[in-house]
């Protein structure tokens, strides 16, 4: 199974870093390596080591610290956003338009902003023992960005700060099966992964499976969200990731 890596967005939650970094090339941890470079070597410490990088927003900066993954035993295949093919789902389908990638392969799609340890070879075995045509990495409890208010008549009369939601969310990392990728083609070249794509495979009856994240995992998409990285967590929930 190969890894595709969405890699292209502008980043505009995560202003004004990324006025000057594609968002998944911030650096995080104490080691202050790219988000992205913890992204690849976590999927490769799972044995999958062939990368196709759907590029867009300064793009160069990926290719140029990548490369083609030899120093670091990857192979990394480029594709670069058009304007009309947009969209996460529109994306895929760009790679699949061009020849990157084949609508009969089974393969793992990580959004590039998303740190995380999760463990992908448990994820790629439910995708084959449950011959899925996805499996979605949820995760449950997550926390709102904001305070959420009770109010009853003109009142307020509870206010709960940064609540836990009791829901199963989805982090931006899901398998997708050769079926699965082939649906983009009537989704058009806007289409989006979450959106569009994963309910009509629900609506269709394909095997849509979960698997519940218990794994470290942070979405760093937002200027927030990146202020607020505890950088000893990262250094911890990541050790042993890179070298």
């Amino acid at each position: 199974m190969r890894a595709v890596i969405l890699a292209g967005g502008e980043g505009k939650r995560l202003r004004p870093l990324t006025y000057y970094f594609q968002k998944c090339m911030v650096p995080v941890g104490k080691r202050q390596l790219p988000l992205l470079h913890y992204v690849l070597a976590n999927i490769a410490r799972h044995g999958i080591t062939d990368f196709v990088v759907l590029v867009g927003y300064r793009g160069e900066q990926v290719r140029n610290y990548f490369g083609s993954g030899e120093r670091f035993g990857w192979s990394i295949t480029y594709v670069e956003d058009t304007e009309e093919y947009s969209g996460t789902g529109g994306s895929l389908l760009n790679a699949i338009r061009i020849g990157a990638l084949s609508p009969e392969e089974d393969v793992l799609v990580h959004y590039g902003d998303i740190l995380t340890n999760l463990n992908v070879s448990r994820m790629v075995d439910l995708h084959r023992e449950r011959s899925a045509d996805s499996v979605l990495a949820l995760s449950s409890g997550y926390e709102l960005p904001v305070g959420v208010a009770r109010v009853e008549g003109e009142r307020v009369v509870e206010l709960v700060e940064k609540p836990r939601l009791p829901l199963m969310v989805t982090i931006g990392v899901l398998t997708l099966s050769g079926r699965g990728l082939a649906l983009l083609e009537g989704l058009g070249p806007r289409s989006d992964l979450m959106r569009d794509l994963i309910p009509e495979m629900i609506r269709r009856g394909f095997v849509v499976v979960p698997y519940t994240v218990t794994e470290f995992w942070l979405d760093v998409g937002s200027i927030e969200r990146y202020e607020k990285m505890d950088a000893d967590e990262i250094d911890r929930a990541m050790s042993g990731v890179v070298d």
